[in-house]
């Protein structure tokens, strides 16, 4: 397999690149959960590299947990603030040996996302 998993985290409700966040990739199999890698967004909201690379990648079911509390808590200096989002997951499917972008656009009450390339 050749393809590779990236990542990068956008702050929708400052219209910024969301610095420091926390990701860490899980490989599900069956109730198997193995932390394969981490990292942490740049200035530029992105990972440094991708998250899995190209020499550890396999077909399978993948979560990404997004570590947000911290960073709303460091980025939207609130006093007193009780914050909606913790660790944001998702879930996905590498059924193909191709580039997996997962882009994760963010706000202090909702978040979204999709297959990016």
């Amino acid at each position: 397999m050749v393809g590779f998993i990236t990542s990068h985290v956008l702050d929708t409700s400052l219209g910024l690149p969301a610095e420091g966040v926390m990701i860490e990739l899980i490989s599900i199999k069956g109730n198997n959960r193995l932390l394969m890698n981490s990292a942490i967004t740049n200035s530029d909201g992105r990972l440094d590299s991708p998250i899995m690379e190209k020499n550890k990648f396999n077909k399978g079911t993948y979560e990404l947990l997004f570590y947000v509390k911290e960073y709303f808590e460091n980025k939207h200096k609130k006093p007193n603030q009780n914050w909606f989002l913790d660790i944001i997951p998702i879930r996905f499917i590498v059924s193909d040996d191709s580039h997996y972008h997962i882009p994760l656009l963010l706000s202090p009450f909702g978040y979204s996302t999709y297959r990016g390339s």
